[in-house]
């Protein structure tokens, strides 16, 4: 792993990553789409099926990364790194579920003592009888949400990264590649944010589409099932189920490409990797 180095590169836009990483989408759309697809279906085993998805969609972004660094790798390759550390990719996903629940209890810990700090304001303010003292406390309790809000979102942001050193380093396991993220993402997490933001707004539609699809099978199917037609409620749910699994699998591929870019571009900057690659268009 290379060390830091001061590069003048300025960072890739927020334009340019998400444009990138639609580019890296759309010339692999039929490949990304069957392993996300694999990654899903994959999701119905139990355990080892979950480290299967997850060793599966971080390959997406290990291709996405090859592209971008004039490497290029067969899917058969990827696949059999990515599932050379498949209990490394487990490992990592239980270390972030553990880090998750972590938050979780501190951000309950958090609003528990503010509730209890509250409770006591407010009787005193109740004692006092001052309107103006509810609009202040309101507004206090609004801002407090707000930054604890921006907190949460700035833990996660760290660990934006964590499958994409171990599925494309090498002396990387699921442990350190948790501080791996948090190394490259030291800096650059509002940044991350808007990208992810951005995003999330090219996604909506489809997820509209999703919605409403979802909807009119609810309501043709609900009728049956209500006169007890159980082969409906199977029918109902395989449905269902193709239509959720599809759909990932079509936005999944364009966030991990969205990843690789990322990754591509903050390694680019903090370890000049890929420096020269930088006069031509990603």
């Amino acid at each position: 792993m290379a060390g830091n180095i001061d590069s003048p590169i300025q960072p890739l836009s927020v334009g340019n990553v998400v444009s990138a990483g639609i580019r890296l989408y759309r010339s692999h759309l039929k490949d990304y789409f069957l392993l996300a697809l694999q990654a899903y279906l994959w999701l119905l085993v139990p355990v080892y099926g979950w480290a299967k998805f997850y060793a599966l969609t971080s390959l997406i972004s290990r291709l996405a990364f090859g592209d971008l660094v004039n490497q290029p790798e067969s899917i058969s390759s990827g696949k059999s790194f990515v599932n050379s550390r498949l209990w490394q990719f487990l490992l990592a996903m239980l270390l972030l579920f553990l880090v998750g629940i972590g938050i979780g209890i501190g951000v309950v810990i958090v609003f528990s003592i503010l509730g209890v700090l509250a409770g006591l304001l407010v009787g005193g303010v109740v004692q006092q009888g001052n309107p103006a003292t509810f609009v202040v406390l309101g507004m206090v309790a609004f801002v407090v949400g707000i930054v604890t809000l921006l907190a949460v979102l700035w833990l996660i942001t760290r660990f934006y990264l964590v499958d994409l050193p171990l599925a494309v380093e090498d002396n990387v396991d699921g442990a350190s590649a948790i501080s791996r993220s948090w190394e490259l993402t030291q800096g650059y997490v509002w940044r991350i944010l808007l990208i992810s933001f951005v995003a999330f707004l090219i996604t909506i539609p489809l997820q509209i589409v999703v919605q409403i699809l979802t909807r009119v099978i609810q309501l043709a199917f609900l009728p049956l099932i209500q006169e007890g037609a159980s082969i409906y409620l199977l029918f109902y749910f395989v449905l269902i189920l193709a239509i959720s699994f599809s759909s990932g699998a079509v936005i999944v591929p364009f966030w991990q490409t969205i990843k690789a870019v990322i990754y591509y571009d903050l390694r680019s900057r903090r370890e000049g990797l890929g420096l020269q690659l930088r006069d031509r268009e990603i």
